[in-house]
């Protein structure tokens, strides 16, 4: 048998369910990175930057073990990018906004996303792979906001801890801070006991409908253009 007809017998659909499993999470959580080392730039950290960070190439963001935790259980984490809140004018709201942009960022992705998917609806839909587009697009958007809300609870090192945390006097946030390294073991915690999942998955399917109303939207304005 040639290789080509071996090409052409193997079973591909473990592949492109494997696919459009990564692929998103990794799209997901690259934006989330980079939006965080964004925002440090444009209130005056380049630590990011400087140790190339502030880049849309996964291989700088990637820790192993948390993609995987995003692929298998939707909620996963990144390499930390590092943020040097001494160089912001005001640290703890700086810091603050630097949290904040990560989450944000993953609600604004998913609504880019499925806003484009429902303008591109019916031309998949007229292709072979076109179904299996869509729900690249779909799985994206919604395990982005997965991310952007797992990444608000307010628990160290998640990102809603930052915003909480900046509102507490210098001296218990700087003390509280110091430990959050040891948060993530609570986080993991919770995670393995389900504690987490329903509220998250809840709260995921709450935004996701309501977004996927922009896909709607994409949809209504291509059948009146051009249908």
């Amino acid at each position: 048998m040639s290789f080509g007809e071996v090409m052409r017998n193997m079973d591909w659909s473990y592949l492109i369910d494997m696919l459009i499993s990564v692929i998103p999470a990794i799209i997901c959580i690259t934006v989330h990175e980079m939006s965080h080392g964004l925002a440090a730039k444009l209130m005056g950290d380049d630590t990011a930057e400087t140790q190339r960070r502030l880049s849309l190439n996964p291989l700088r963001h990637i820790d192993p073990a948390g993609l995987v935790m995003l692929v298998v259980f939707k909620i996963g984490w990144a390499k930390p990018v590092p943020v040097n809140m001494m160089r912001f004018r005001k640290p703890k709201a700086g810091m603050a906004l630097t949290a904040l942009a990560g989450p944000i960022s993953n609600f604004v992705l998913a609504a880019i996303l499925l806003f484009v998917r429902g303008m591109l609806t019916v031309p998949l839909s007229k292709v072979g792979w076109g179904m299996t587009a869509i729900e690249l697009f779909d799985t994206t958007a919604y395990l982005s906001v997965c991310l952007g809300l797992f990444n608000l609870i307010p628990l160290p090192p998640m990102d809603g801890s930052k915003v909480l945390f900046s509102f507490l006097p210098d001296r218990l946030y700087m003390k509280l801070m110091r430990y959050e390294r040891y948060g993530m073991i609570i986080i993991i915690i919770l995670m393995l006991t389900n504690i987490v999942d329903k509220p998250l998955d809840a709260a995921s399917y709450f935004c996701f409908d309501k977004l996927f109303t922009l896909a709607r939207v994409g949809f209504d304005i291509v059948v009146k253009l051009f249908l």
